[in-house]
């Protein structure tokens, strides 16, 4: 949360924003062809591998553990690493948790959200490893972004984790001494798999690599193009795309089930395609977890307004964990919401307060509403997709570690505390080679009713930006803007900082959904490149951690 941008006043604008990591080229430095042609083959491959990553002493020595030459051993042997790591953080937290039973309420509840947390990481470890495991090398090349994508999810859970604690505590010093080590193990196989298909050459192993993954996120009909042809159709019809519900949730007892958890609870062991969960309208008072054995769960209602998921767990008054607040989570991939909203109703006192919380990789949401103050959407990890939908909230309240796109859609800014204002975004990627961060497409930026007396001038104010924890950061983050339009768009009032950037059109496209989220890379079949970006797009903002302080 290092960096904001400040709005003010009502404007129209239409947004693209990415989050992205600071970009640097790493050379081979130092020694000569005589000291290269006298290492043995197995330190040549890892030298070859360790070049594009930046904690070059922990991958040399990682690395040159495993007896192998072979690119994807040492690959796997990085992730093995990670795995030893995790397990070290583990007992770390086992043992705190231990001396410090009858410490302050706030660190033992974050301390035990580390031990869950810090299993949910190892889980999905493990599930990669066995993913490497089966797959030759051409295979790792060409889903280089997939394991990208996952691995990034291990840092996700790792921060997650330091977040739960008070910033001057001293547990949170010796946990994060800890973790730190893991994430720069992940960041170095996150920087070799981007450059995999360049190794590879340098080795001199050659077979077909596909030419670009930067395909069009987009379909001609307005989709993602990871999506299937009947996903595809089960968005963009008025209804449910002719999809037979496999369970109806109903309040009045009109259908199989009368809460949404014991809908999802139903869903078939061993199931293959969609499980389709139509719900009626009314409002559910619930905390629902689609877990991860239960992937590729559609469910839709009758309206964002109609049908309503809320809870109102919260930090503030509850004293629990900011993950643990969300009304409803996704933890499984491939999961599509439709007219739908999720909401947490703790208000500005309630301080964190999650609506929804996606752990969820290739998930998509279109029509929904989602509402809340502090923290009302959480993007976990994964690849998600937010269209024509409507998100409000006060704080930080797009929040998150994974790579999300939101078009179409309208951002509602709600009047919070006196003592309070408000941030839009707060990314949380931190190491540069994470592929996360949030893009906002043609979206409308507004405050609500009740914020509009309070404004004295234009919504976005003419300095733009406004920093977290002073200079601290300034000089290694990454923020850019793409033609803005609307009040408060100029820009020759903004902060003079040299990681704030004004980018020309060219520059722009490459921060593009298409390019951002690798859609080629998602894509099974019905593939489309026919469609070229949007004219339409008028606003770049790229940024680390937090953007739009209002």
């Amino acid at each position: 949360m290092l960096g904001k941008i400040v709005v003010t006043g009502i404007s129209l604008i239409l947004v693209v924003g990415v989050i992205i990591g600071v970009a640097a080229t790493v050379r081979r430095s130092g020694g000569s062809d005589e000291l290269a042609e006298s290492l043995s083959p197995q330190m040549k491959a890892v030298n070859t591998l360790c070049q594009p990553t930046y904690y070059k002493e922990a991958c040399t020595n990682t690395l040159s553990a495993v007896n192998s030459t072979d690119p994807k051993e040492l690959i796997k042997g990085g992730i093995l690493a990670i795995s030893d790591s995790l397990k070290k953080s583990s007992n770390l937290t086992d043992d705190l948790v231990v001396k410090n039973n009858g410490d302050e309420p706030r660190a033992k509840m974050a301390l035990n959200d580390c031990k869950e947390l810090l299993q949910d990481a190892s889980d999905r470890l493990q599930e990669t490893l066995t993913k490497v495991g089966g797959i030759d090398l051409q295979s790792l090349s060409d889903h280089a972004d997939d394991y990208r994508t996952w691995l990034s999810s291990i840092i996700a859970y790792q921060e997650m984790c330091l977040d739960g604690f008070d910033e001057k505590s001293p547990l949170k010093a010796q946990v994060k001494n800890s973790t730190d080590y893991g994430s720069q193990l992940t960041d170095n196989v996150l920087n070799i798999l981007a450059g995999l298909s360049q190794v590879i050459n340098s080795l001199g192993l050659k077979f077909n690599v596909p030419a670009s993954t930067s395909r069009r996120l987009l379909q001609a009909d307005g989709y993602p193009t990871w999506m299937s042809a009947p996903d595809r159709k089960l968005l963009a019809s008025r209804g449910n795309g002719g999809a037979r519900p496999n369970a109806v949730v109903a309040q009045d007892g009109s259908g199989r089930f009368k809460t949404i958890g014991a809908a999802i609870a139903a869903y078939p062991k061993g199931l293959r395609g969609r499980y389709v969960i139509y719900v009626k309208a009314g409002v559910y008072r619930e905390y629902v977890t689609v877990t991860r054995d239960k992937p590729n769960v559609f469910i839709y209602g009758d309206g964002p307004s109609r049908t309503v998921v809320t809870g109102n767990k919260n930090f503030g008054k509850d004293g629990i964990g900011t993950w643990k607040t969300a009304t409803f989570i996704v933890e499984a991939d491939g999961f599509i919401a439709k007219n739908m909203g999720f909401s947490n109703t703790a208000g500005p006192d309630g301080h964190q307060a999650v609506a929804i919380r996606v752990n969820s990789d290739m998930s998509a949401f279109y029509n929904c509403r989602l509402d809340g103050y502090q923290d009302t959407l959480c993007y976990q990890a994964g690849r998600q997709f937010y269209r024509n939908c409507v998100l409000s909230g006060t704080v930080d309240f797009l929040f998150g570690y994974g790579s999300v796109v939101i078009q179409n859609s309208m951002i509602v800014v709600r009047r919070p505390n006196p003592n309070q204002f408000n941030t839009v975004t707060a990314d949380g990627r931190s190491e540069r080679g994470q592929p996360g961060g949030i893009v906002i497409h043609n979206c409308r930026i507004v405050p609500e009713q009740r914020l509009v007396p309070g404004e004295l001038a234009d919504f976005i104010q003419p300095d733009g930006w406004a920093p977290w924890s002073g200079n601290q950061f300034l000089d290694t983050l990454y923020y850019a803007e793409y033609a803005n339009t609307g009040p408060g768009a100029g820009t020759n009032r903004r902060v003079r900082w040299k990681s704030l950037h004004f980018l020309r059109r060219n520059e722009a496209l490459q921060f593009t959904a298409g390019a951002f989220l690798r859609g080629g890379q998602w894509i099974r079949k019905h593939r489309s490149s026919s469609l070229a970006w949007p004219d339409k797009m008028r606003v770049m903002i790229m940024c680390i951690h937090e953007c739009l302080n209002i």
